[in-house]
């Protein structure tokens, strides 16, 4: 048994439905099974910067499990192995070139945690927070971390709570506006969150009973599509459903960028594929077309009932992780069993993307939908 007494959580990156659920389970566990100290860090990684601690108790997780968000708020601008340096009216330094400087400041919150007693640390979040994590290991903090991201595209586990949530409204958005549709018998173009993994998009347009189907991983030919809707017109059906995943590309072209934010350490925000699909099938079909970004309604509300099993699952696990001493780990899901995986196996890895001949592509082409390939 680990000598642990007090262990402090953070989560960093996008918020994602089941966080708080997370932190709840965590702070039961620790508190009620073990009698740990808690304590959260807000902010992310500016938090730890910052020594931005708040001591959580039972009555202050008490009725988070059914709020999305994170009681501890998030910040996805805060590499602190990669720290954007400010001058003392907060502007951004830059070299002789214009470029932004950087420094790592990350022994500064190695002696925050060590200032406030931390024990270890668990931490939630996706691939970008997740790799700070592995970094802090490296340096002697006893990480634990938590898989979290609606993307679903995070190696070394099966799958990542918030993701349940995220594809019930996507799948709701795609129920929608097939009422719209069919009232206009226009095309119904619906951009769905993911990154560069098509999982979102595939689970909700097969849910959604979506016509086609296009996601990053199968490059897509607009005239294919095009004709696939032409030939479902001919038979009939007036209307079409279409489920784009934000990083969908067409066959010798690149995804579509909306914005750079240089001070971000992931700088590209996808955005914008809807609106040009729409715009080329109105003038290939012939039809009017309307396109719907879902965007960060993805992120925000209520968790399902699954996501909160999972996430408290997770919670519960980490802690016990923590108390055998596993540490530079991170909370997995294989199959319907909780395990772990070292954080080294997980950073840098491949990531989780939806292989071309995956059984739920099998299953949605022979519902008919179209992949445009």
């Amino acid at each position: 048994m680990a000598e642990i007494k007090k262990i402090a959580i953070m989560t960093g990156g996008g918020d994602c439905p089941g966080l708080n659920p997370v932190i709840r389970a965590v702070v039961n566990t620790a508190i009620n099974k073990y009698g740990l100290e808690v304590v959260g860090i807000r902010h992310g990684y500016h938090g730890l910067y910052h020594a931005d601690f708040v001591k959580l108790g039972l009555d202050d997780v008490r009725e988070i499990i059914t709020k999305g968000g994170t009681m501890l708020y998030s910040s996805n601008k805060d590499n602190l192995f990669q720290y954007p340096q400010k001058n003392e009216n907060g502007e951004f330094l830059r070299d002789e070139n214009g470029k932004l400087i950087y420094k790592d400041e990350s022994d500064v919150g190695v002696e925050n945690l060590k200032r406030e007693g931390i024990d270890a640390l668990f931490i939630l979040g996706g691939d970008g927070t997740l790799t700070s994590g592995r970094d802090f290991s490296r340096k002697g903090v006893k990480v634990i971390g938590i898989p979290k991201t609606i993307d679903n595209d995070l190696a070394g586990t099966d799958y990542t709570f918030g993701f349940d949530t995220a594809i019930g409204v996507a799948t709701d958005g795609l129920d929608r506006v097939r009422t719209t549709g069919m009232s206009h018998h226009r095309i119904m173009v619906v951009e769905i969150m993911g990154r560069g993994a098509g999982w979102m998009a595939l689970h909700a347009g097969i849910a959604g009973a979506a016509d086609v189907i296009l996601i990053p991983e199968i490059p897509y030919d607009i005239n294919k599509v095009a004709e696939k809707i032409k030939a479902d017109k001919a038979a009939g059906k007036e209307f079409s459903i279409v489920a784009v995943s934000e990083a969908a590309k067409p066959k010798g072209g690149e995804a579509t960028i909306l914005k750079v934010r240089e001070d971000s350490p992931d700088p590209i925000r996808l955005g914008g594929v809807g609106a040009v699909v729409a715009d080329q099938l109105e003038t290939l079909v012939g039809s009017e077309a309307r396109a719907t970004i879902l965007g960060h309604i993805q992120r925000g509300g209520t968790p399902t009932a699954h996501d909160r099993v999972l996430s408290s699952r997770y919670g519960y696990a980490a802690v016990e992780m923590a108390m055998r001493g596993e540490f530079g780990r991170m909370v997995a899901l294989k199959g319907d069993t909780i395990t772990s995986v070292s954080l080294e196996d997980v950073i840098g890895q491949k990531t989780k993307n939806v292989e071309p001949d995956h059984e739920l592509v099998g299953v949605a082409r022979a519902m008919g939908i179209c992949f445009g390939d």
